[in-house]
Parts: C-alpha cells; structure tokens; sequence
C-alpha cells in the first residue's frame, strides 16, 4: 500500500467519523434532510466570501459558510413555524433558492476559479494528498487532514460538555426548556456543528458523500443500539468501515472513490435493515410469525382444555375439527400442532391431540391470567 493511499483512507475515515457524530443528532431528531440542505445551501456563503477575500483556501469560507447553514436553518424554521408549509415542504423551498444562487453566481463571475459545481457536488478525494500544509518549511500531510481533525475535535468536545443538554433536548425538548436547558440554543449549536462540519468535508469529498456519511453510519447505527454513547460509538465506526470498504472497491472496479463510498453506506445499511438481531426485516418477520403460532397455540391447548372430559372430545380433538371450528387451513392446524407438541404441551394419540400436564397448565394460565 503506498503513502498516498494511506492518507486517502485516513482523510475518508476522518470525514466519515466527523460528520457522523452530528449525524446521530440529526436522526434522533428526525432531520436528516436538513443535512442534504445545509451541504447545499453552504455554496452561496463559499462563493459570497470569495468575492470578498479572492482567496479560494482563506478560512473566511468556512465562516461565510457556518453562517449560511444558520440562515438556511433559520429559513426553514421560519417558514416552519408559519404552519401554512410542512417541514420537508420548508426544506424543499430554501436550499434550491440558496443553492441556485450560488451557481448563478459561479457561473456568471467566478468561471475561470476552481470552485465549480461539479468539484461541489462530487468532489474528488483522490486529490486531497496533493493538497499540502505546509508550516515553517515542514509537511504536516494533507490539508484536509488537518481540517478535519480541527473539527471533530470540535465536534467532540461540543458533545461531551453538553452531552447531558443534547440528549434532554433531543429526546423531549419541551421538560428540557421546563429545566432551563434552552434547546433553542441548543438547536442553533448543533445545527453550526453541522454546517461546519459540511463545509469543512465537502471540499475533500464533495456533498453527496458528506450528506451519505453524516446519515448513513447514523441511521444504521440506530438499527440495533438503544443507548445514545452506543449510537455515536457504533456509527464512528460504520463510517470508518463504510471509508475502508468504499476506497477498496473503488479500487478493485477502478471506480469512483466516492461513489463507491457513498454505495458502500447504502449496503452497509441494507444489510443491517434485513439482518439486524433486533429490528432487522427478517428478525421482525420471524418474530411476527413465532408471535402468531405462540397465539395460536394458546387457542389450542384452551379448546382442548375446554372440550376435555366431555362426550364429543373425540370429535373436537382431530386435527380435521380444527379447521372447522377455529378456522384454521390444515396445514397451519399441523404446523401449530406441531408447534405445540415441541413443547411438550399436548401429544398424539390414535390420531387424537390430547393435553399434557403442562398444556393443561398452560390453558388454566391463559383462562384465569
């Protein structure tokens, strides 16, 4: 492996760590397409501060940028809170009329300078190796690695002193404002976290990639943690795997870096939608259908507890009647009865289902409660 993959992977893995730590808050509180809004809307404050400074790497950019995420957010709060627009109708309604303005822009004065939609969108982290810090002479490695390691710091150290304030007022804003917490300002830091954070990631990989890492890793995390320090651990790390997996198939399909990156993500959380222990697709089906025989077990050993002892028992107690009387197809009569039988509550005889000890408990539980 060479130096200049290595620090490829490490600024991947740095962009997806920083932007997925915002990007829990952002599911939690159910606002992931505010992301896919501020990454956009941040243009028009990039290109606004260019005009002023004419320096396409001053960090007025990354300032002029925070601030527009703010207004964008801002924006659509206020159109919010109208209640004439829905939320996602807000978000819809800001970040194409920001984001346009900023192509608008760059197309009309800023043609002949590296800040093009493309560079914008897609990004390419393939460069950011070739994009040097330099400092009194020494090397200290990508830019973007510094960038990005500048906020994550910021990004952690915003959430370990406020964690308590965060998670109040992300899970019940309303006793949080009862507490004195402000979940406005609150609301506000979170939101310039974000918005620094897309501003600082998208130079190195482009928008769609950061919108990908800040909710990807998240949303899978939310999959199978329950706890808020676990949803940030686990998706810090999905996002390191979705950086690693991502740069490697792009290298094996000689692809694009963040596409693949990107694609990565959507697999990443398809399989854990399908195969999650707990809340996976097919945990949910199997529970569903363990729930309906456990249901209808208890209908069986109840109808046999009621028809024993008395003269039609016979009759009740074959699988034929079962059909008849609790309307239930053969096969499912077989499969319940069978269902039933592994665990030991009736038992087969001459073609009859009768109770056992503990089925006969198990109807007298489920009569009395």
């Amino acid at each position: 492996m060479t130096a200049v993959q290595i620090e490829i992977q490490l600024v991947a893995a740095l962009v997806a760590v920083t932007c997925s730590l915002p990007g829990v808050f952002l599911i939690l509180r159910r606002m992931a397409m505010m992301s896919d809004a501020i990454s956009h809307a941040i243009l028009l404050g990039i290109v606004l501060a260019f005009f002023v400074t004419r320096d396409i790497s001053s960090p007025f950019l990354i300032i002029a940028a925070a601030l527009t995420g703010l207004l964008t957010v801002s924006m659509v709060e206020l159109l919010n809170r109208t209640g004439l627009v829905k939320e996602d109708a807000a978000i819809g309604l800001v970040f194409p009329l920001l984001f346009s303005l900023g192509v608008i822009l760059i197309s009309r004065f800023a043609g002949k300078v590296h800040l093009d939609t493309d560079a914008v969108l897609l990004g390419e982290i393939a460069f950011a190796p070739f994009n040097r810090l330099e400092l009194f002479g020494y090397d200290l490695g990508p830019k973007a690695l510094t960038v990005m390691a500048v906020i994550l710091l910021a990004n952690l150290s915003f959430i370990i002193f406020f964690y308590k304030e965060l998670k109040l007022a992300t899970f019940d804003a309303g006793l949080a404002a009862v507490l004195g917490f402000s979940p406005g300002i609150i609301h506000y830091g979170l939101m310039t976290l974000v918005s620094v954070t897309a501003v600082g990631a998208f130079d190195a990989v482009g928008s769609i990639l950061v919108v990908a890492l800040m909710i990807g890793p998240p949303a899978t995390a939310y999959l199978f943690c329950d706890r808020l320090s676990s949803m940030l651990t686990a998706s810090s790390l999905i996002g390191v795997i979705v950086a690693i997996t991502g740069y490697w198939l792009a290298h094996f399909l000689d692809a694009s870096i963040s596409g693949c990156m990107a694609t990565m993500a959507g697999i990443i959380f398809g399989l854990t939608f399908l195969f999650s222990p707990g809340r996976g697709l097919v945990a949910m089906s199997l529970r569903r259908v363990r729930q309906r025989l456990e249901f209808a077990q208890t209908m069986l050993v109840v109808h046999l507890y009621h028809h024993e002892g008395l003269p039609e028992e016979e009759k009740e107690n074959s699988v034929e009647h079962l059909h008849e009387h609790l309307r239930w197809r053969r096969s499912f009569s077989e499969r319940v009865v069978w269902f039933a039988k592994e665990r030991e509550l009736v038992e087969r005889q001459n073609g009859f289902i009768i109770l056992t000890e503990r089925g006969r408990a198990a109807a007298q539980k489920a009569i009395t409660g």
